[in-house]
């Protein structure tokens, strides 16, 4: 096992903007040492911690040394993903103190309002942490989790898997290069159809619909703007090159009438030192914008998906104003007003080409490369503070419907500049 004493130094102040250039293919045969293999506890072995589970498993040397989760039917589909008889606790502590000697990292999947106390927990073990996103529940925890990164030296990555796509990764370069023009907005789309739940073994059972639909009681959850739309604040916080410092929100209960308590729509908008925004938007009840992220420019726009980007260049025309001499009657309106209209500009757009590779694939073999070189992680603790806290207040907007000025707790962090280039 690797001895994590010897390859990690107090966390330095650079940029995390580090380069991706250089990663192995996932799942490339190469052979590892068992004094170079990594071991990872994993708190939270639900839906999104067996899938990271599983993507961790495929980097040659990591294995999982531990289990920990409060649903024991989990470990028996924890174990079938690692394939032997991995040690299980219901109790986090109890985990800890019996392996912390064993592990190198830590997984942290737990439910958001856990997630600083876990992420702390194991940082002060002297582990090392890939942490699910939101980083935390509030502005509190968000700021622990930074001291306890620093206290501790360790390596803290979030669960920002979008920032290390290669196809959002060559987004910002274009935008850095200066293809798009002056970036001023930021649009992102997260809609769904479906119910947002998971099944439950005993409906009639109120303590385990909590425990399993966590998501959806305000008590545990930030609702949609923290599972869904925290990865577009991320890419709009890259792309902008700064923090946001206030939110204008709202939403409501519009399909289902089941019980939950966060909203299954919201809406928000996130307002920028420089003057600039970003708005976003999540439905449960229609599916066809999917997932989205539109960055526009003066001189262009760039959109991207879960599996591309696509940049759209403006048509540059010496006269782009309407005519003051247009008539006032009888005038006939097509599509296309064409050179001296305003309707929506209909050009092609061309798909940037990358490495075909996915997310998460990138993302977490880029985490163990970052523990393995003694590197701040790409998305490091900052970069999970600069979505997350945006996420806490943007909740509040929403849940209040009204504007809420947080600039004084981005200022007060001095974090605003770390987000570098592609």
């Amino acid at each position: 096992m690797m001895n994590r004493r010897s390859f990690v130094k107090t966390v330095s102040g650079g940029l995390a903007g580090a380069s991706l250039a250089g990663l192995a293919p996932l799942g490339t045969a190469r052979a590892v040492p068992p004094s170079d293999q990594i071991r990872v506890g994993v708190i939270g072995v639900g839906s999104r911690g067996k899938w990271v589970m599983r993507h961790m498993l495929r980097v040659p040397g990591v294995r999982i040394g531990a289990l920990c989760d409060v649903y024991e039917p989990r470990f028996a589909e924890g174990r079938e993903i690692t394939g032997e008889a991995t040690p299980v606790y219901t109790d986090y502590r109890a985990m800890l103190d019996a392996e912390a000697r064993n592990l190198d990292a830590v997984l942290v999947a737990s439910p958001l309002y856990v997630h600083d106390e876990h992420v702390i927990a194991s940082l002060d073990s002297g582990l090392h942490v890939y942490g699910e996103k939101s980083m935390a529940y509030s502005l509190e925890g968000c700021n622990a989790i930074l001291r306890a990164v620093e206290r501790s030296g360790r390596r803290f990555q979030i669960g920002h898997q979008y920032r290390y796509a290669p196809w959002t990764q060559e987004a910002i370069r274009r935008i850095r290069a200066g293809e798009i023009g002056e970036v001023t907005h930021v649009f992102g789309y997260w809609h769904r159809n479906n119910n947002w739940r998971r099944p439950v073994p005993d409906p009639n059972d109120p303590a385990l619909e909590r425990l399993i639909n966590w998501r959806m009681y305000l008590d545990y959850s930030r609702g949609l703007l923290a599972e869904l739309g925290s990865h577009h604040i991320d890419i709009a916080n890259w792309a902008f090159n700064e923090l946001p410092v206030a939110a204008l929100g709202t939403g409501s209960l519009l399909y289902y009438d089941d019980g939950r308590e966060v909203y299954d729509n919201v809406q928000v908008t996130f307002e920028y030192p420089s003057g600039r925004r970003m708005l976003f938007s999540s439905l449960l009840g229609n599916h066809h914008v999917g997932y989205q992220i539109w960055i526009y420019g003066t001189g262009g726009s760039i959109q991207i998906t879960l599996q591309d980007a696509t940049l759209y260049q403006e048509p540059w025309r010496e006269n782009s104003a309407v005519p003051a001499d247009l008539p006032r009657e009888g005038v006939t309106t097509t599509a296309t007003l064409g050179a001296q209209g305003d309707m929506p500009y209909r050009g092609p757009g061309y798909r940037l080409e990358v490495e075909d590779r996915s997310a998460d694939e990138v993302a977490i073999e880029a985490f163990f490369t970052a523990l393995r070189n003694d590197e701040r992680p790409v998305a490091d603790e900052r970069v999970g503070w600069g979505s997350a806290i945006p996420v806490a207040f943007g909740h509040q907007a929403i849940r209040a419907h009204t504007r809420i000025d947080f600039g004084e707790h981005v200022r007060a962090a001095n974090l605003e500049a770390i987000y570098g280039d592609a």
